[in-house]
């Protein structure tokens, strides 16, 4: 068991904003999808139903974890691709709710050909929050529309205790990360998740809601009307991995096939295989202040497309349900 945070850059050692000595982008060279990279993601979308043994494909993660206590650190791994209106809101929670029990690393992904969301982290990196590192991390837009190859280099890359995978539309609510440094004291499970979120109804883009204020650079608190739910499984924004599973196996980083860029976003299927090579579907615990804000637009919709407002419409359809 391993007690204090060493290993971990003191906040009052390093800059708030990690990549300020960083170069601009991390990736490395994009690799080319093809037609057997697309074949052999099907297969993985079903072989993750467990029909097929993971470790024919991957190791097994580390039996052996430290169990640290003390002051945690935790690395939130965030994507953002025209999106900056939710990014908003969960970045100003960290600032309006910061941590006092861990330190927390925000890394948000994200393309120099988005630019509202380089504004928007241009105008973050300039709050000074207690217990907060901003890590900015510009990919090619191929790259970034796989959301895997931004959270496999994560992974491999983390200092951290625990490893945050998350999306853009979650929202850190008071005392959140407070609870999970306390739930996670000692804790060597390879993935955990919390047991409840809070969701708000299904938002279009011009909710007011959400229009509100989302032009301009400024703090955000969040909609008032959450509704609990009960989560059954690591899903993709809550997806909570030990540090040491993170750095010896990745975020599916033994399958090529989900390091292929991509034209536009697609749809993260390697969410479930990821639990399939962890080996579990992650243990709950009970977590409050987490909130998601649920919109009804997809960054995998293809703008003005036929299926695009098809999908949209049984979306909506179900969320009346």
């Amino acid at each position: 068991m391993r007690c204090g945070t060493e290993g971990f850059a003191s906040l009052k050692q390093t800059p708030l904003l990690d990549t300020q000595a960083a170069p601009p982008v991390l990736a490395p060279p994009p690799r080319p999808d093809s037609a057997w990279y697309a074949i052999s993601r099907h297969f993985f979308r079903l072989a993750a139903s467990g029909l097929i043994p993971a470790r024919w494909f991957a190791p097994a993660p580390p039996p052996q974890r430290r169990a640290t206590t003390g002051r945690l650190r935790l690395e939130v791994v965030s994507h953002c691709w025209n999106y900056a209106h939710l990014l908003r809101y969960q970045l100003s929670s960290l600032v309006l709710h910061p941590p006092r029990q861990m330190e927390v690393r925000v890394t948000v992904f994200h393309a120099l050909e988005d630019p509202a969301t380089t504004a928007l982290l241009a105008f973050f990196a300039e709050h000074k929050v207690p217990g907060v590192r901003w890590n900015w991390k510009v990919l090619p837009p191929s790259q970034l529309m796989r959301r895997c190859i931004g959270r496999n280099q994560a992974a491999l890359a983390t200092e951290a205790d625990w490893v945050w995978f998350t999306d853009c539309d979650l929202v850190f609510g008071e005392g959140c990360l407070d609870a999970l440094a306390e739930k996670l004291q000692g804790r060597t499970d390879a993935l955990v998740y919390p047991q409840v979120e809070h969701c708000t109804s299904l938002l279009a883009d011009d909710d007011a809601r959400l229009a509100q204020g989302a032009a301009e650079l400024e703090l955000a608190s969040t909609p008032a009307e959450f509704k609990a739910r009960t989560v059954s499984r690591a899903t993709g924004p809550l997806q909570i991995a030990h540090g040491d599973v993170s750095r010896a196996v990745g975020y599916c980083d033994a399958i090529q096939a989900y390091k292929a860029g991509a034209d536009h976003w697609r749809k993260c299927y390697e969410d479930r295989t990821y639990r399939w090579l962890l080996g579990t579907q992650g243990v709950p615990l009970d977590i409050p202040g987490v909130q998601r804000i649920r919109h009804i637009s997809k960054g995998r919709y293809r703008a003005g497309g036929r299926m695009a407002a098809l999908r949209q419409r049984i979306r909506q359809t179900k969320d009346r349900g």
